[in-house]
């Protein structure tokens, strides 16, 4: 059996203990309440409009990012935004064409959801005509213009290169660029999703079919080529 100051010591150590967990716990919790006062985050929802004849208009597509870090957004079509971010922080408005807006977070915000309308205004940049011309100066032109030899061989050479022959070949095997294939392909895609979920029409009662096919055919588009 312990002796009596031996429990009394015991007590001592028991009560030093507590009294340190519970100062250090209200240390800590002392802490996180100051963090969470000084750190307060707002969703911040809004448009970001211009002016257009004395009406506002919703801006879309504009970047509107936070300043100094790697978060940010965009305004949907109609120019709507919404972002998460802290009291004492930078909003950065951009869009090509217009001047960048910036607005700073306060804080002295308390709620947790603000409506913010931000204006932009218009920033157009007028550059200097450019002309570019085949010679160093215009007077060197016209002199060269002068110059020139011009005779019948030229003009045979002209004729020739715009006759109907050559250009017939050039409309049978030059290729297609780039706006006739992606107008060939969205057709082609157009046809496809009009049919989906349904029979297709039997070609052979389309008259406009028809038609294309005797084109084709008068134009020999199915005679064998020779190698």
């Amino acid at each position: 059996m312990a002796s009596f100051p031996d429990r009394i010591s015991t007590s001592l150590s028991r009560c030093f203990l507590s009294v340190l967990f519970l100062a250090l716990f209200f240390t800590q919790s002392a802490q996180a309440q100051n963090n969470k006062d000084s750190v307060h985050v707002v969703q911040i929802s809004g448009k970001v409009i211009t002016d257009q004849n004395n009406n506002p208009v919703g801006i879309p597509y504009a970047v509107v990012a936070v300043v100094g870090s790697r978060r940010g957004t965009f305004s949907d079509f109609n120019g709507f935004f919404s972002i998460v971010v802290r009291n004492g922080e930078t909003l950065v408005f951009s869009v090509l064409g217009f001047k960048d807006a910036y607005y700073h977070v306060p804080d002295t915000l308390t709620r947790d959801r603000y409506t913010l309308f931000q204006i932009l205004t218009t920033d157009t940049i007028l550059l200097p005509e450019a002309v570019i011309y085949p010679w160093p100066d215009p007077d060197y032109f016209n002199q060269q213009f002068l110059a020139m030899d011009v005779h019948e061989d030229l003009e045979d050479i002209a004729a020739e290169n715009l006759s109907e022959k050559a250009m017939t070949q050039l409309r049978e095997n030059l290729p297609s660029d780039g706006p006739e294939n992606t107008s060939y392909y969205l057709r082609q895609q157009s046809k496809n999703l009009y049919y989906v979920g349904q029979i297709r029409t039997p070609q052979i009662l389309n008259a406009f079919a028809w038609k294309e096919f005797i084109q084709a055919w008068k134009r020999g588009d199915f005679k064998k080529k020779k190698k």
